[in-house]
C-alpha cells in the first residue's frame, strides 16, 4: 500500500471560489483552448496563478512548478495534471492571450459576475490609484506606435524614485470591498488627468450595471474636468488644499461654530459654485487627526528651525564686496523662512587682507567686506497659527439633499474610501506574489497586473461571503485570542487552514486530514462548492 499526502491547507477555498464566481468558464469562453497547452486552458492557468498568488510564498513565475509539486493539484483544477506543466512557458503565453484580449474588460466582466453571485449592494463606487516599481530593461512585443503602457519614471509611492514604475487604477465597491474595474497605466502619468479619463469612458455603464449612487475619490478627482464628466452623476471628494477658496475656509474656521457628526468629528457645511457645478462643502474638524499632524508639525518645527538656523549661520560667515549684495541675498534667505525670523538685520564692515596666505607680521588689513548680522528666533505666534488649521479638510458633494444625505452621511461615504486603499496594501504586501515585478515584456506586466487583482477579487469575496454567513447563520470563528468573532479576515482564515492534507492511498483520494470543528465552521458558511474539496463523502 502506498500512502501519499498533498497540501490542500487554505487552497480549496481559493479554488472554490474561483469556481463559484466562474472564472476559468469565463476566461475559456472568451480566450478559446490555449495550442500545446498540455491539458491545461487559459482559464485553468489563470486559477493556478491565483492559488500561487494567495499561497503567500512570494515566488516568481518560473517557480510555479515548483510551488504545486507538493498540492492536490489535479483536485484543485478537476483535471488530470502534473505541476510539471504548469510551467513559464504555459504561463508567460496565458499573459500574453490576456492582454491581446484586453485585460480591462476581460477584468470587469470577471468582476461583475462576481459582484453577482457573492450578492453585493453597491452604493459607493471608489476610485484611486497607486504604482508598483519594476526592475530590470523590458521590450514590447507590439509597435511602438500601438497603445500600451511604457515603464518610466514617475511619483513614486514607493519611494523608490530612482527605479522606473507601472501604475495601477482600481475602482472598489463600498460593500465587500471588491475591486471591480481595473486599468494599468505608464508610470508617469497623472491621477487628475487619468480619473476624469476613467469617469468619462467606464462610469456611465458602471451606474447602469451596478446601480451605485456615488463617485468617491480623493483630491485628485477633483477637477473642472472630472466634475464636468460627473454631471450626471453624484460624487464625494475631498478639496484640495492648493484651491483658494478651500484654504479661506479653514483660515476663518472656527470650531465653536461647528457641530459635533459622530465619532469624533465636527462639521459645518456652505454652498458653493466650483467649476460651473453647484455643491456642498463640508468643513470637517478631526480631534484625532488634529492630534496626529501637530505631532508631526511639531518634529517638522523642530527639524525646519534647525534647518534654517544652520543657513543663516553659513551666511553670517560668509564676506561680501558691497553691502547692497550682502542684504540682497539675506532678504533672499529670510523671506524663505517658514519657522525662524531674524531680529536686528544688518551689515558690518570687517576688514581683511587683500593678499592669500599668513599676513606679515605688523601689516594691517588693507580691504574692506561685509558680513551680515542679525539674531533669529522663533515665534510663539508661528508655531500656534499653524496648529489652528490643522485636523480639518474640506468635503465636497454634489448631492444637495441635507435630509437624505446629511454631513454625517458625507463624513462616512468618503470614509469608505478605505476600502480601495486597504486593496493597494494587500496588493503591495510582502506576502503576496510580487512587489516588484520580474517579467520580459510590458504587455505581460499589465497582464500580471490583472492577475494581481483578481486575487484581491478572490480574496475579498471569501472575506464578505464567510462574515455575512456567519452572521445570518448565527456562528462564530475563533479569533488570534479565541474569542469569538463574526469578522474574521481572510488572513486569519487562511491561516487555520494550514496544516491540512489530502491523503491518497494507491493513488487514489482517500480523506482531508486534521480538520476540525472551526474548519467545519467556515465550511458551513461558504457552502458546497468548498465543503466538495474538503469532504471526502462529496467526491
Amino acid at each position: 500500500m502506498e500512502l501519499v499526502t498533498k497540501n490542500l491547507d487554505h487552497l480549496g477555498l481559493v479554488a472554490g471560489m474561483c469556481d463559484e464566481i466562474g472564472l476559468v468558464e469565463t476566461i475559456d469562453g472568451l480566450c478559446g483552448t490555449q495550442a500545446h497547452n498540455k491539458n491545461l486552458t487559459f482559464g485553468q492557468c489563470v486559477k493556478c496563478m491565483i492559488m500561487n498568488g494567495l499561497g503567500f510564498v512570494g515566488r516568481t513565475l518560473y517557480l510555479y512548478s515548483e510551488y504545486f509539486e507538493d498540492k492536490p493539484i489535479e483536485h484543485l483544477l478537476g483535471v488530470p495534471v502534473k505541476s510539471q506543466q504548469i510551467d513559464d512557458n504555459v504561463l508567460g503565453r496565458t499573459l500574453d492571450r490576456l492582454f491581446e484580449l484586453g485585460v480591462t474588460p476581460l477584468f470587469t466582466k470577471i468582476a461583475l459576475k462576481a459582484m453577482q453571485v457573492i450578492g453585493i449592494q453597491v452604493t459607493s463606487l471608489h476610485l484611486d490609484s497607486t504604482s508598483f516599481h519594476v526592475d530590470g530593461n523590458y521590450q514590447g512585443a507590439i509597435g511602438e506606435d500601438e497603445s500600451k503602457i511604457v515603464l518610466t519614471h514617475g511619483y513614486s509611492r514607493d519611494h523608490r524614485p530612482e527605479l522606473k514604475q507601472v501604475v495601477l487604477q482600481l475602482i472598489t465597491s463600498n460593500e465587500g470591498n471588491l475591486p471591480l474595474f481595473m486599468q494599468a497605466a505608464s508610470g508617469n502619468t497623472s491621477d487628475k488627468t487619468a480619473f476624469s479619463q476613467i469617469i468619462s469612458e467606464h462610469i456611465a455603464s458602471f451606474r447602469e450595471a451596478v446601480n451605485n449612487r456615488y463617485i468617491v475619490g480623493d483630491s485628485a478627482l477633483f477637477t473642472p474636468d472630472s466634475l464636468s464628466e460627473m454631471k450626471g452623476s453624484l460624487f464625494v471628494s475631498r478639496v484640495p488644499h492648493q484651491i483658494k477658496k478651500e484654504q479661506k475656509l479653514i483660515e476663518g474656521s472656527q470650531k465653536e461654530c461647528m457641530i459635533p457628526i459622530g465619532e469624533g468629528y465636527l462639521g459645518i457645511e456652505h454652498e458653493v459654485v466650483y467649476a460651473d457645478v453647484r455643491q456642498r462643502w463640508v468643513l470637517v474638524f478631526s480631534e484625532a487627526a488634529y492630534n496626529r499632524e501637530c505631532r508631526t508639525l511639531r518634529k517638522n518645527f523642530l527639524k525646519g528651525s534647525e534647518k534654517e538656523l544652520k543657513s543663516f549661520t553659513q551666511l553670517s560667515k560668509e564676506r561680501f564686496a558691497c553691502e547692497k549684495d550682502a542684504l540682497k541675498k539675506a532678504h533672499r534667505l529670510v523671506s524663505n523662512f517658514n519657522y525662524l525670523k531674524v531680529k536686528g538685520l544688518t551689515v558690518s564692515v570687517v576688514k581683511k587682507h587683500g593678499s592669500l596666505g599668513r599676513p606679515k607680521k605688523g601689516v594691517e588689513p588693507n580691504t574692506v567686506a561685509y558680513q551680515i548680522r542679525g539674531i533669529p528666533y522663533t515665534e510663539l505666534e508661528t508655531k500656534e497659527a499653524m496648529e489652528k488649521e490643522k485636523g480639518f479638510f474640506v468635503l465636497a458633494t454634489n448631492d444637495m439633499n441635507r435630509e437624505d444625505f446629511p454631513m454625517q452621511n458625507v463624513l462616512q461615504t468618503y470614509k469608505s474610501q478605505q476600502s480601495v486603499e486597504r486593496g493597494f496594501r494587500f496588493l503591495k504586501s510582502p506576502d503576496f506574489l510580487v512587489s516588484s515585478l520580474f517579467l520580459k515584456k510590458p504587455e505581460r506586466i499589465e497582464a500580471l497586473l490583472m492577475i494581481m487583482t483578481l486575487c484581491l477579487l478572490i480574496y475579498s469575496a471569501i472575506e464578505h461571503r464567510v462574515r455575512s454567513q456567519l452572521c445570518k447563520n448565527n456562528e462564530f470563528f475563533p479569533d488570534q485570542k479565541k474569542r469569538p468573532s463574526q469578522k474574521p479576515t481572510t488572513r486569519w482564515v487562511f491561516y487555520c487552514f494550514l496544516g491540512l492534507h489530502l491523503v491518497f492511498i494507491d493513488g487514489e483520494k482517500n480523506r482531508v486530514t486534521n480538520l476540525k470543528e472551526r474548519h467545519q465552521i467556515i465550511l458551513r458558511c461558504l457552502g458546497p462548492p468548498y465543503e466538495r474539496i474538503y469532504y471526502s463523502e462529496f467526491w
